[in-house]
């Protein structure tokens, strides 16, 4: 995206998160992508307000929460045809067992849609044992686990679930996968390595 429209876009969505209009900012969000993709918006736009966004005092929260609510959104009505049969492409997203925030992953479902790709994306603090129970299921190729902080980023149980399905790609995404991890469990370290992650196999 071009320096000018990441200013613009930073400003108008700033000003409508301080206004708590998660809507506005849906819409904002749905606009910018529509023009420059998922992948530069998230990554020039989302991210940078997210993190100047650090929940300092009560005022503070309600606008992070506005911005948030707002992105997730935008993100979620991109490219999505209500009706339509929902397409996995074997990749299943999810966040890690109490883990109350997975924005990341609601970009890589829009960027896979966009894509013409598809998941199943099963949202926030999704207990273990549901995740197995979800993998018995739908059967996917790849699976990708978002943690935010360190408090839900146990690597040992992803790797724990990695031996538990010998036959499924295992991934973690996110900033609170700081331990260190063990095969089959690969750390995903950028949005474009997500997506390349959910491709189908080389």
């Amino acid at each position: 995206m071009p320096v000018e429209v990441v200013e613009t876009a930073h400003k108008r969505l700033s000003a409508a998160a301080e206004d708590l209009d998660a809507n506005l900012v849906a819409a904002l969000v749905l606009e910018y992508a529509a023009d420059a993709g998922v992948a530069a918006v998230w990554e020039a736009v989302c991210l940078p307000l997210l993190a100047g966004l650090r929940g300092r005092d009560a005022a503070e929260i309600a606008v992070e929460h506005a911005l948030s609510e707002g992105i997730r959104i935008g993100l979620d009505v991109h490219r999505r045809v209500p009706g339509r049969r929902l397409r996995t492409d074997g990749v299943l997203l999810a966040g890690a067992e109490n883990e109350a925030h997975c924005l990341g992953l609601h970009a890589v479902a829009a960027a896979l849609r966009e894509q013409g790709r598809g998941c199943l994306h099963l949202g926030p603090a999704l207990p273990w044992v549901a995740l197995g129970s979800a993998v018995l299921r739908a059967r996917p190729r790849s699976v990708v686990v978002w943690s935010q902080t360190p408090v839900t980023g146990r690597a040992y149980r992803l790797v724990r679930f990695g031996r538990d399905f010998p036959g499924v790609r295992v991934y973690a995404a996110g900033p609170g996968w700081i331990e260190p991890l063990a095969p089959p469990a690969t750390r995903l370290t950028s949005f474009s390595a997500a997506l390349a992650a959910c491709g189908p196999p080389a």
